[in-house]
């Protein structure tokens, strides 16, 4: 039986795709907007139970985006890895198994006013991430559904309902998302954000975990079942100011699930100095997670951090410095401890070096 959100989508599609075409088919294949981007990655992970693993990676995303209409935009996107819902990374290993691009984005944006889009399709991630964390979504996360974004003066929210997984023996599990917040000067060269939000997940006890069944820190019962529900509230905040010509960001965003009654709260903070969008750029920063086993769903969130999942804490540095106008070179840090409510705890440490080459 198909969700809501999956109907809502195709109908979606099958009203507006046909109208906005016809109505400008004579134009809109002249405004494609072309981008993309590939990265090369060297990564070596340590745990305590493991050898050292060192392996190289790369990533490749081209996507794609033109105005059907005045209001209507259409994004479509490949990328390397798009079957996993939180990476694209290819380990470079000569068996090619998994080198075959998939579908990445593939969306409509409807702006029926300057403050409301409606987003319908595969989409890139709607929900406010302050200081663009990866506590509750990992950054490669793209859901399917339908979202409403509205912004207007210092008030911004946003709505969403996605798919998360389609069942035919029991019912679909849907992501329904809201977030409310406030943007607003407190100085010349200063904002504050801050916000509230609420995210749940539809038909999660007794059924498999999402992607590949694995709870990645969940509880899960003796037959690999979710044990809890996950209902979560999340408050988040996020200073932008300057520090002579730098940018210079201060973040916190936090999670609790209401359906358990311990390892219930996710935390993250952190501090990101520079910006490097220009020649001779460059920016690094720090962030902190605690990640408790239940109080989120490990699937989404960080896919590096930790190995991927709940039931972690630790440190996350990275820099990055620009090249050209299309190359920079960055690295990341994570020094983590895993497993310390499922036990045995144990030290991980992740190295990521990158060069990448972006166009558009």
């Amino acid at each position: 039986m198909k969700s809501t959100t999956h109907a809502l989508a195709l109908l979606s599609a099958m009203f507006l795709l046909p109208t906005f075409v016809c109505a400008e088919d004579e134009t809109w294949i002249d405004e494609l907007d072309f981008s993309g981007d590939f990265r090369l990655r060297y990564e070596e992970i340590r745990t305590e139970s493991e050898p050292t693993d060192a392996r190289g990676r790369y990533r490749a995303r081209l996507g794609v985006a033109t105005n059907l209409s005045e209001n209507v935009k259409l994004v479509f996107g490949l990328a390397s890895g798009a079957y996993n819902p939180v990476s694209r990374n290819i380990t470079i290993d000569g068996e090619f198994l998994d080198d075959a691009p998939g579908i990445d984005l593939f969306y409509i944006d409807w702006a029926p006013t300057n403050e409301l889009h409606v987003f319908v399709g595969k989409m890139n991630n709607p929900l406010y991430r302050a200081g663009k964390n990866s506590l509750v979504y990992d950054r490669d996360y793209n859901p399917k559904g339908v979202a409403f974004t509205y912004g207007k003066g210092l008030f911004f929210g946003t709505l969403g309902s996605f798919l998360v997984e389609e069942r035919s023996s029991s019912s679909d599990s849907l992501l329904l998302a809201g977030q409310v917040g406030v943007k607003f000067k407190t100085g010349e060269n200063s904002t504050m954000t801050a916000g509230a939000g609420y995210f749940g997940y539809s038909n999660t006890i007794g059924n498999k975990p999402f992607y590949h069944d694995e709870p990645k820190g969940n509880t899960v019962d003796l037959l690999g079942n979710y044990v809890y529900g996950y209902k979560d509230t999340e408050l988040f905040a996020q200073f932008d100011t300057k520090i002579g010509n730098q940018p210079l960001t201060f973040f916190a965003h936090s999670a609790r699930n209401s359906e358990v009654g311990e390892q219930d709260t996710g935390i993250a903070y952190g501090v990101r100095l520079g910006s490097a969008k220009d020649i001779g750029q460059w920016q690094i920063s720090w962030a902190y997670h605690d990640i408790e086993a239940d109080a989120l769903i490990g699937t989404f969130n960080d896919s590096d951090f930790g190995g991927g999942g709940t039931d972690a804490t630790g440190h996350i540095f990275k820099g990055r410095y620009v090249i050209s106008k299309k190359f920079y070179a960055g690295g990341t840090l994570f020094i983590n401890k895993i497993n310390p409510f499922s036990m045995p705890e144990e030290d991980y440490e992740r190295l990521q070096l990158d060069v990448v080459y972006k166009f558009n």
